[in-house]
């Protein structure tokens, strides 16, 4: 590297010999931190316009500088800027081409500020237009289940605890869970964004900086929400990231679960569902199988999120006050953790809008699992019985009808009041599926009439 080819670095001034290809390429961000360009130039034209209005720049330099960002955004968006890896990350090599275009308004430009409190202001700025893509997407899923739902109101299927067969529920009811899960988080998402919306820009280095800046200015240029109060805590701070790989990772587990069902209930032993054959592959040697592959995948790289939240936590964990290089290491978790997050629900609203329900199969596994159980039970309580005492008297009704092969709903009304005397004729209505179903008429439960008023209050 020649002298001149050293001095170019932002940094090189105090040292005698060059960074070795080794460290260059070790320390190096742009190849992953050059995504955040739109950003890095939103934040500098910002931050540009307040040097200009506060006097610290001429209004020529503000110029230059709006200038040369200009042809900057167009030679990134139109795939002829170079990017140099002698430039360390994204933000010298985009201040380093604006000197070369408009001069010394372009050295100018980072009076007042540091590359700790400009990183800091880039990500968060990335950050929180990917979380209002994240929300959207989230509502999108939420109304392809919503849409899902409302065409299965009535389909009976069996509610599971452990896997086993508990009470019938609506299979619209079944999906609303998930749809309740999916606006939590939202929920999370526009509470972390609160937190992201914070500028760091004006904390300089980490003690602030001896120019006359006016710090909110800025912030409401780049439609941020507030400053971050403390220098050392704006360049250090990384809550933000964690908090939303935190919420990203919820969001991924709420879709992992969702997978899990789906493959159960896509297999021949379930047969609930069928998943658009677009969403699904078959086997390379056995030609009657269709593998549920994207159920599957999204279910592994809810693990790939879960281990991004556990490098940023381990990333911070060690880290004194103030800026350390370590922090370059949390923007490739962050971003793929928002990759895979987008592409995940991208593909889930598409794939859930597809699903084909079977209401015979569900039914069927509903009644072999004797889901009216309780039900019996609930009845013999309404007739003055004690609950204990019931729950013992059904519990033999059950084993009999286990003995004959039968559902509690085709034994005999003889048999049926040999166990208890106030057994009667209307015992038929709470046996039967549909009728269990719609006794559950408390608000959140699974009766059609609870169903379709949680759908409309989730449209609306």
């Amino acid at each position: 590297m020649s002298q001149l080819d050293h001095k170019s670095q932002a940094w090189s001034a105090l040292f005698s010999e060059p960074m070795s290809d080794l460290v260059k390429r070790y320390t190096s961000s742009v190849g992953f931190d050059k995504r955040l360009w739109q950003a890095d130039i939103r934040g500098s034209l910002a931050h540009a316009g307040m040097l200009a209005a506060q006097g610290i720049i001429s209004k020529q330099d503000h110029a230059d500088i709006q200038r040369g960002m200009a042809q900057i955004t167009q030679d990134i968006e139109s795939g002829h800027f170079e990017w140099k890896l002698d430039l360390e990350d994204v933000h010298l090599n985009i201040e380093a081409r604006l000197t070369q275009l408009v001069g010394d308004a372009g050295k100018r430009l980072h009076t007042g500020r540091s590359r700790n409190d400009q990183v800091a202001t880039d990500v968060r700025l990335w950050l929180r237009d990917e979380i209002d893509a994240i929300a959207t997407l989230l509502a999108e899923l939420q109304k392809a289940m919503l849409d899902l739902a409302a065409k299965n109101v009535d389909v009976v299927m069996p509610g599971f605890t452990h896997l086993q067969v508990a009470q019938p529920v609506s299979f619209a009811h079944h999906m609303l869970a998930y749809v309740e899960m999916f606006g939590r988080d939202r929920e999370r998402m526009a509470d972390v964004r609160k937190r992201v919306n914070r500028l760091p820009l004006g904390a300089a280095a980490l003690a602030g900086t001896s120019y006359p800046l006016d710090r909110q200015a800025v912030a409401n240029a780049l439609g941020m929400e507030g400053l971050c109060e403390n220098s050392l805590d704006a360049v250090s701070d990384r809550d933000f990231a964690i908090e939303f790989t935190a919420a990203a990772t919820l969001a991924m587990v709420h879709i992992s679960r969702l997978s899990e069902e789906l493959i159960l209930w896509m297999s021949q032993n379930f047969g609930f569902i069928r998943i658009a054959d677009r969403f699904t592959t078959g086997s390379s040697i056995m030609p009657q199988k269709k593998n549920p592959d994207v159920p599957e995948l999204a279910r592994g790289k809810t693990g790939r999120v879960v281990g991004h939240l556990m490098g940023l936590v381990t990333l911070m964990k060690g880290q004194p006050l103030a800026y350390n290089k370590d922090n370059q290491e949390d923007k490739e978790p962050l971003f793929d953790t928002v990759d895979t997050l987008k592409d995940t629900l991208r593909i889930f609203a598409e794939m859930m809008a597809g699903i084909t329900v079977n209401p015979q199969p569900m039914e069927a596994a509903a009644r072999k699992g004797y889901a009216t159980a309780t039900d019996l039970a609930d009845y013999l309580v309404k007739k003055g019985l004690p609950f204990r005492d019931a729950h013992e008297i059904v519990a033999h009704a059950v084993k009999e009808a286990q003995g004959k092969g039968v559902d509690l709903s085709e034994l005999p009304l003889e048999t049926l009041k040999g166990f208890h005397a106030l057994i009667e004729n209307d015992v038929y209505d709470v046996l039967s599926l549909q009728g269990s179903m719609n006794a559950r008429m408390v608000v959140g439960g699974t009766a059609v009439e609870r169903v379709r008023e949680q759908i409309a209050r989730l449209r609306g």
